[in-house]
């Protein structure tokens, strides 16, 4: 559907474009927002690379295996199906960690990772476990301390102050993900009260 929407804004505009005899900003606007897009994704990486590279020293140092331990009161209250010790606890905390840094797209490999490790504990191959769901809202919210890249962009677009909307993010994301975490109980509890029925 969005493919449908994006194409009637392309031939609108064309035909708007050649209507009123401008069709030469057509493609000067296509050809300036391609540069741009390219510019602006080379400015990204360099801050991509960086904190997907402190995610890794951080995997291979053991720092995450403290982070998991520091966080295991919170994530057995969160995922209390996930034994302790299985790898799917570690790929948890990895993915909520990465999403803490507001890495965006970065986190999505991670989240792919936790969610095989989960799916090995599923009994029900075809069903979503409980602790899929669970993973699921918290990463649909994204509870995120610094947003490296919205940052990135702020700054790639030239910002003077691209850290100012730091507060608001995690304002913003502390309340999404507590409403999520609730919406993911409550449903719980009345799913599993009609299956007892």
């Amino acid at each position: 559907m969005i493919n449908v929407i994006w194409m009637l804004l392309l031939v609108i505009g064309i035909i708007y474009a050649g209507i009123n005899g401008r069709i030469e900003i057509v493609t000067s606007s296509a050809i300036s927002a391609a540069e741009g897009a390219v510019t602006l994704s080379f400015k990204l990486i360099g801050v991509m690379c960086l904190w997907l590279g402190i995610m890794k020293i951080a995997e291979l140092s053991g720092l995450i295996k403290v982070f998991a331990y520091l966080l295991s009161p919170i994530t057995q209250l969160l995922f209390p199906s996930v034994p302790r010790n299985h790898p799917a606890m570690g790929a948890i905390v990895m993915t909520i960690s990465a999403n803490m840094l507001g890495l965006g797209n970065a986190a999505t490999p991670l989240g792919i990772k936790a969610m095989n490790e989960l799916q090995k504990l599923n009994s029900n191959k075809d069903t979503a476990s409980d602790a899929m769901c669970t993973l699921l809202a918290l990463c649909t919210t994204g509870f995120t301390l610094v947003p490296a890249t919205v940052i990135a962009l702020r700054s790639a677009a030239g910002s003077t102050a691209p850290a100012e909307i730091v507060g608001a993010t995690i304002m913003v994301s502390l309340t999404a993900t507590v409403v999520a975490i609730l919406a993911d109980r409550i449903l719980r509890s009345i799913y599993t009260l009609k299956a007892r029925r």
